[in-house]
This record gives C-alpha cells, structure tokens and sequence, in this order.
C-alpha cells in the first residue's frame, strides 16, 4: 500500500468533467485506488464517489493505492492532479 497527499489546483475543483477525467486515469489500473478527504474515503474509480466528496480548489486529499500497480497508479493520479486535470 503506498499514499500521498496532494492538493488540488484546477479552479473548478473535483466537479464532473475533472472528476470524469481522474476516475478515467484510475480505472487503467488493476489497484484498488481511494482517496481520503476529511475522514471520507472515497473510490476513485466512480464518478459518483468523487463527486459526492465535494472537493473543492485548494482542498488537500490523500489518495490510497493497494495493489500490484499501486507505486506506478499513485504516481499518475497525483501528476495528473498537479496538472490541473485538464483545466
């Protein structure tokens, strides 16, 4: 199991198309992929999940990976996130 917090820094936040955009990216790998957000925890593989967190620019989110693609997961969920998802 590998973690890393991260914060999120596109303005709309995790709304649809962003949240659309990393549950996409999480959904190729074969790890189960969760991020927690102020004591949630929430699958990052559907859309409903990430959006019912209602993440927020500028809010800070850890996410989980556990399995064997987990460090390789990990490493693109966050470089995505950093990217600004797009936005």
């Amino acid at each position: 199991m590998v973690s890393q917090k991260v914060t999120i820094k596109n303005p709309t936040g995790l709304e649809l198309r962003p949240a659309g955009i990393l549950c996409k990216e999480a959904m190729q790998f074969k790890s189960l992929i969760t991020f927690n957000y102020r004591g949630n925890i929430a699958n990052a593989k559907s859309v409903l999940s990430v959006l019912g967190a209602t993440i927020k620019c500028g809010d800070e989110i850890e996410f989980v990976c556990e399995g064997e693609d987990e460090e390789e997961a990990l490493e693109r969920l966050v470089s995505i996130v950093e990217s600004g998802l797009g936005e």
